[in-house]
């Protein structure tokens, strides 16, 4: 039966075999009677056809808006290779014999070695001011170099230029106006204004907070080097909650628009050519785009523009790096919410509030009388500062770590009077003390 069964199947093969054979023959017959027709078809053509509204909507924002957009470059030059740096003694003071051996490791010539990295930024202001990612920059710039003069320094050897869509291979000197490390943002401005390409003209910024789940994005930037790049798409999410690069969880609005290394920082935009973010990350199991982009909502750029023009630090690792910050001068590395349950009762904490672990001399946390932990007990395999000062409240607003003391701190200017509730021995008192910028204290720690 089995033998059967498969002779059937192979003559079903044969016969349909015979009769595509048969089909193939009459198709080459015809086409040789047709001879010269089927080669003019096969020359033939089609006009393009017209475009679509969505096609005609995404080519007139690139054109308004594409020059706009710029690839920023970052390079930091580092020094050359020594390969004697290492050595415990000097090559040459050594016998010429022993110092012929050392030198030919040595290259004298050799240029300084150079790293570089690439971002997205667009204009965003009528003086030219330009919007990128600050951790697009970040390599190159040292806060601690900050000055009300000098402004946001850079690191040794570094620098920072943009190139625009008009000519791409002019790369522009800029300087770093402002930063916001919160929502890594950076502004940055041309060095000689008269670079600003003519005909440039500002993005306008849209309100976030109307952009809704499926409406048309463009993003444009320069991805994996490849500058000037356009993609589209929608908008998949809004209010996507992912902690951002300062630490803090960012309402992002998520997009399924082709975002790689090298779009940071540029502008997504709406169907009518508005801001509604700033292309900041991706989610990505491999590294390369996944389908998920997350861009900071403009209204974060539009409620930080502001101070980011005035200069300076923004944000909370901003402001910890700025030697201007206002501080009173304590360390705080615990709050009362850590300790175990039943050392709280035991010693009488409060509910809630930042541990004062050590107090800098000559501050005025110091002048104000504030008291850092004498001891220290051990709980829950761990060891716990007490007998000193507990922070429970700034201004009346009630704290629960160092990181919301920081906050409010950080809001003020030196010179400012706070005041402090604290909790000492079972009780709350308040004491007001004047904030100083942290340049006039020694570091210890983390300083407030």
């Amino acid at each position: 039966m089995k033998t059967r069964q498969v002779a059937l199947t192979l003559s079903l093969s044969a016969v349909l075999g015979a009769g595509a054979l048969g089909l193939w023959a009459n198709a080459q017959e015809d086409a040789a009677q047709e001879g010269t027709q089927v080669s003019q078809q096969a020359l033939e053509v089609a006009p393009n056809g017209a475009l679509i509204e969505d096609e005609r909507n995404t080519i007139e924002v690139v054109q308004n808006y594409g020059p706009s957009v710029v690839a920023v470059n970052v390079a930091v030059r580092g020094q050359p290779f020594d390969p004697f740096s290492d050595l415990p003694f000097d090559p040459r003071q050594l016998p010429p014999e022993f110092r012929r051996f050392f030198e030919q490791f040595r290259f004298p010539d050799q240029e300084p070695r150079v790293r570089e990295g690439s971002g997205s930024g667009f204009v965003v202001t009528e003086a030219g001011r330009i919007v990128t990612n600050y951790h697009v920059i970040e390599g190159a710039v040292d806060l601690a170099s900050t000055s009300d003069e000098q402004g946001i320094g850079l690191v040794e050897g570094g620098s920072i230029t943009v190139s625009f869509q008009d000519d791409p291979e002019a790369e522009l000197p800029v300087r770093v106006v402002g930063i916001n490390t919160d929502y890594d943002l950076a502004l940055l401005e041309l060095e000689n204004p008269d670079d600003l390409p003519e005909g440039v003209q500002p993005i306008p910024i849209a309100d976030s907070d109307a952009v809704q789940v499926g409406q048309k994005v463009i993003a444009i930037g320069n991805p994996l080097g490849f500058s000037f790049t356009v993609t589209t798409g929608i908008v998949s999410a809004i209010e996507r909650e992912v902690t951002g690069f300062g630490g803090i969880d960012i309402p992002y609005i998520q997009t399924d628009a082709a975002i790689n290394r090298g779009n940071s920082g540029g502008p997504l935009l709406n169907s009518s050519g508005e801001l509604i973010g700033v292309n900041n990350a991706i989610i990505t199991p491999s590294g390369a785009f996944a389908g998920i982009g997350l861009a900071v909502p403009s209204n974060l750029l539009s409620e930080s523009l502001a101070a980011l023009e005035e200069g300076g630090l923004g944000g909370f690792i901003g402001q910890l790096e700025n030697p201007n910050r206002p501080v009173i001068g304590i360390t705080s590395q615990v709050s009362v919410s850590e300790y175990p349950e039943e050392l709280r009762g035991s010693i009488n904490l409060p509910d809630d509030g930042a541990v004062i672990t050590s107090v800098a001399p000559g501050s005025p946390a110091a002048e104000a009388g504030l008291q850092a932990a004498q001891f220290a007990v051990t709980a829950a395999g761990r060891t716990w500062p007490v007998g000193g000062d507990i922070i429970t409240a700034v201004d009346g607003q009630a704290i629960s770590t160092i990181r919301d003391l920081q906050n409010i701190v950080f809001e003020r200017q030196p010179g400012d009077t706070v005041e402090l509730t604290l909790w000492r021995d079972g009780q709350e008192r308040q004491v007001e003390v004047t904030l100083v910028a942290a340049r006039e204290l020694t570091p210890s720690g983390q300083e407030e």
